[in-house]
């Protein structure tokens, strides 16, 4: 079998890409597999270090209005999708799949053309434009969220299989993860994060809940991942703050192992991601969601939203948080397993553990038309 998947831009857009090839080689060896996508999108080192090949085309989003930026990106696409097409004839890939992000358009749009089988995953509750404007040319959307099936007339086109995850997550008990980190048994784990490049409001908030609280209790265990962005200065307010010498406190740039790391917290502090959401739900994790307000169409709020509405998930806008406010918050979560079981509970209610293979067996059934 050949693919070629496309996605791309961040990571909530590539790594779902990257469990689709990842459980198509799990099923299929000898699989060929390659991408499409940008020179500047975090692809390249994403799906680079993964060893797959990464063609290139030039293309940039598409506003709502009419500008001469606009017009530029519509020729860019143009182009685009006759580069992917020829990308397609010397690969000939038996489907194509996207992932979101507007690389997606240029292929999925030259493989329609073309008359070979496509396939689009959207992680969000809210469909991307990108993905809006391929919804009469794609055979088949996988979605991770009930509620995005709204955006199609055709519902006969669309699966809601959850989200693609790639292998690490649940492969342990909370007691073995924190025997492996090191972690107190009888203690509240929080962790907190904000992605790879950091959340300011983020840090800012479990920094303060650090200095004027968690500092103070005994019974907590906190974690902190700053993000690259931040990690110089917040360490440094860190080591001033004397909390460095605080043994169930700690500051980090980034976490690398994550499933481990998630496994052993008792509450998650987090932005509110398609795939961090996929990730909690399949973990059975209480969260503390704080949505990013920088994102297209405020989508990480209709996505925290849409748990929150189950109570599935703590959310709070930035716009509506305190230092004070916050550290009230958590200490329910720490002091209250009760309502952190019903929060578990709750996200557990929206994992989709076979999304893996509800997509594998679909990609199947496709190429074989």
């Amino acid at each position: 079998m050949r693919v070629l998947m496309t996605g791309g831009g961040t990571a909530g857009h590539i790594n779902p890409a990257l469990a689709i090839a990842g459980t198509i080689k799990k099923n299929i060896s000898n699989a060929e597999i390659e991408f499409v996508g940008t020179k500047k999108g975090l692809e390249n080192t994403l799906v680079v270090q993964e060893g797959y090949k990464l063609h290139h085309v030039n293309v940039r989003g598409i506003s709502r209005s009419l500008s001469p930026s606009n017009i530029k990106a519509i020729f860019m696409l143009l182009g685009a999708t006759i580069k992917a097409r020829k990308i397609i004839k010397e690969f000939k890939p038996d489907i194509v799949i996207g992932t979101g992000g507007y690389v997606c358009v240029p292929a999925l749009l030259a493989a329609s053309l073309m008359g070979i089988p496509t396939a689009a995953h959207e992680s969000n509750a809210l469909l991307g434009l990108a993905l809006k404007l391929l919804r009469g040319r794609v055979d088949r959307f996988f979605v991770n969220f009930k509620d995005t099936e709204k955006y199609f007339k055709d519902k006969s086109k669309v699966m809601h299989v959850g989200n693609p995850l790639r292998s690490g997550f649940g492969g342990y008990t909370k007691e073995e993860a924190r025997e492996m980190l090191g972690i107190p048994q009888n203690k509240t784990y929080v962790l907190a994060f904000g992605g790879s490049l950091g959340a300011q409001m983020i840090n800012e908030t479990v920094f303060g809940y650090m200095k004027d609280v968690a500092k103070n209790r005994d019974d907590v265990y906190c974690q902190l991942a700053t993000g690259k962005n931040y990690y110089s200065d917040f360490s440094k307010m860190f080591t001033e703050a004397h909390l460095d010498g605080c043994d169930h406190l700690s500051m980090v740039q980034y976490i690398n192992d994550m499933p481990i790391r998630m496994c052993a917290a008792d509450v998650v502090v987090c932005r509110a991601g398609a795939m961090t959401i996929s990730e909690l739900a399949m973990m059975q994790k209480a969260s503390f969601m704080i949505p990013s307000p920088n994102v297209v169409d405020n989508h990480q709020y209709k996505n925290a939203k849409a748990l929150a509405d189950m109570n599935a998930v703590v959310m709070m806008e930035e716009k509506d948080i305190t230092t004070e406010n916050f550290a009230q918050e958590m200490n329910e979560l720490v002091i209250n397993a009760q309502k952190r079981n019903q929060l578990s509970k709750n996200i557990a209610e929206f994992a989709k553990l076979d999304a893996n293979k509800l997509i594998y067996d679909e990609i199947i059934r496709l190429t074989k038309k």
